[in-house]
């Protein structure tokens, strides 16, 4: 086993696949996953093409250790964002994941290009591609589309086809998804309706022993015994308890239905659940989603909704028909204080589950006004009907699972996040808010870190769950197994690196320091359940230029010469070309 050396191109205009050899300097320098599928980007979009048009292209790709690292076995999903204009990636787990290593044979990954001419299907084995005409599968949702196909399945359902800018590729039946960014309209943009991979896992017997001795720290991790004890399920109870919790349209901090939706609420009626999260024993039906910490915000509190069945039936909905429900949460939310206002001429009312499950399916098939311009983001649907600053947004993706003004280190995570408001890059919210005295120096240290460690951690694509096992030593022993001798200072650097080089991407992309900004949200006090807190815009702003300081990079968000020149990225900054002059 070694560094993966080659990836696969599958072009679905010519109908052709070709093997390719990964350029040396790349494949050290930026491993798998996010690493490579950045640089592939970089190397492959010219500035200002259409996310939905035939130039983008989506590459799927796996990291170096996959199958063998702790936690579920993952792929990422990365490519030019339908919603934001900018980079994004995006996993996901599931028996999908584990088919699709081993399909690829020695290959990293498929970069996907073109455009097919009618609905295709892509089949991959043992390092082989074949493209097969499918139209009548166009149309299925994805627990249709799964059941249709044999082999492990990762597609798109309406969404995707309708194009919503925050449709997912969805892999189980929609057990789990490639969710953030619209990886799936992308896809569908293309024609293509699923990828379906054949494949067992391999056996490594000295890296199966080393992912047991990384699982066993995991065990070990205060994180580790809290996800024993209730995975991410007690999410929505630890916001609400800290006055983070996103609810009623981000207009407080603290959520009367938590209990409802809370980890209490749901261990009561599961005795058990399986690995996918998909079905659980008790009073669920098989079938429908465990509501994890992320769903019970998104379309509970943030909707104001308390009952526990109406959040399985929304997530649910949203899975079936392939849409981020994070995205989707923030979208009706949007309409419901858009509706308060006046903004619309619509009732779409807080704890209405039937109003936002009416209106989730007009958003998946583009079969109402609304509907329509809500697939095609917030900011978008803003843009046109006015309620701009009505639900928080970063570079056009809506922010997710906690409400920052009480932590003004989330705030800054959320506003130079790569990929818009998310809050996987950096999570700093729990140890700000539980800390004492934390100073500005603080936040920048901690969102950084976190920003370099997630740019590494997703280039071996680890499942995120389990990063804290990698905190000692990043991972050496791996390397140490396949012969690649190589330091954690060195692991280090290529965190940076990557995180750098998405930087970089990103400003040719056009994105300035105007877009590392704080939403208007976030600075209007809110609720916390017994004090009212807030960001304060001045403050903010030097928090961000000393975060960009601590980056090395200058006041306009732009990495320096002599910042690209220790990262090896003299030849990349170079072609960004106008998007450094702009700043000069």
């Amino acid at each position: 086993m070694s560094l993966p050396e080659a990836v696969l191109r599958v072009d679905l205009t010519e109908r052709a696949v070709t093997a390719e050899d990964i350029p040396e300097p790349w494949r050290r320098s930026f491993i798998g996953g996010k690493g490579l599928g950045v640089r592939y980007l970089f190397e492959m979009l010219n500035p200002d093409i259409d996310p939905l048009g035939s130039a983008n292209v989506l590459c799927l790709f796996r990291g170096p250790f996959s199958g063998y690292l702790p936690g579920e076995t993952r792929f990422a999903a990365i490519t030019k964002s339908p919603l934001t204009g900018i980079f994004v990636d995006s996993y996901s787990g599931g028996s999908f994941a584990d088919a699709f290593v081993d399909a690829l044979g020695a290959h990293v990954g498929i970069i996907i290009e073109g455009v097919a001419d009618e609905p295709v299907t892509v089949h991959l084995e043992g390092g082989e591609v074949e493209i097969d005409e499918t139209p009548a599968l166009w149309g299925s949702d994805v627990r249709e589309l799964d059941a249709s196909l044999d082999g492990a399945v990762a597609g798109i359902g309406p969404a995707g086809e309708s194009l919503v800018r925050f449709a997912t590729i969805a892999t189980d039946g929609g057990d789990h998804h490639a969710g953030r960014g619209g990886t799936g309209a992308v896809m569908g943009s293309k024609r293509l309706k699923a990828i379906v991979a054949r494949g067992e896992p391999s056996a490594n017997p000295e890296l199966e022993a080393i992912r047991a001795r990384y699982e066993e720290r995991f065990h070990d991790h205060p994180e580790g015994r809290a996800h024993r004890a209730s995975g991410t399920l007690e999410t929505v109870d630890a916001a609400d308890e800290l006055g983070v919790l996103p609810t009623m349209g981000w207009r407080a901090g603290r959520f009367d239905g938590a209990d409802a939706i809370g980890i209490d609420a749901i261990q009561s009626r599961a005795d058990g659940r399986e690995a996918s999260g998909s079905e659980v024993e008790g009073d669920f039906q098989v079938g429908d989603v465990v509501p994890r910490g992320g769903l019970g915000i998104a379309l509970g509190a943030n909707l104001g909704i308390g009952d526990l069945d109406e959040v399985v039936h929304l997530a649910r909905l949203c899975d079936t028909l392939g849409m981020d429900f994070i995205e989707t949460g923030n979208a009706v939310a949007w309409a419901m204080l858009a509706s308060e206002e006046g903004v619309i001429d619509r009732t779409v009312r807080f704890d209405a589950v039937e109003d936002a499950s009416q209106l989730i399916e007009e958003i998946a098939t583009r079969s109402s006004r609304l509907g329509e311009l809500l697939a095609d983001g917030i900011d978008r649907a803003a843009s046109r009907l006015g309620g701009a600053n009505l639900v928080p947004t970063v570079k056009s993706m809506s922010a997710a699972s906690y409400d920052p003004r009480r932590a003004p280190s989330m705030a800054l995570a959320f506003a130079t996040s790569d990929r818009g408001a998310c809050h996987r890059r950096s999570h700093p919210v729990f140890a700000e808010v539980t800390g004492t005295n934390w100073d500005d120096n603080d936040r920048i240290t901690a969102v950084i870190n976190e920003q370099n460690r997630s740019s590494l951690l997703w280039s071996y694509i680890v499942d995120d769950v389990t990063a804290p096992a990698f905190e000692a030593d990043l991972g050496i022993e791996y390397f140490d197994a396949i012969g690649v001798d190589i330091t954690s200072g060195e692991l280090e650097r290529i965190g940076e690196r990557v995180w750098t080089l998405t930087r970089l991407f990103n400003i040719r992309e056009g994105v300035t320091r105007d877009d590392d900004n704080l939403p208007k949200v976030f600075t209007q006090p809110i609720d916390t359940g017994g004090d009212h807190a807030t960001i304060d815009r001045l403050a903010f702003a030097r928090l961000l230029s000393h975060y960009y300081e601590r980056r090395g990079w200058t006041q306009e968000g732009v990495p320096t010469a002599s910042l690209c020149e220790s990262l090896g990225l003299v030849e990349e900054l170079a072609e960004v070309g106008d998007g450094v002059d702009r700043f000069e």
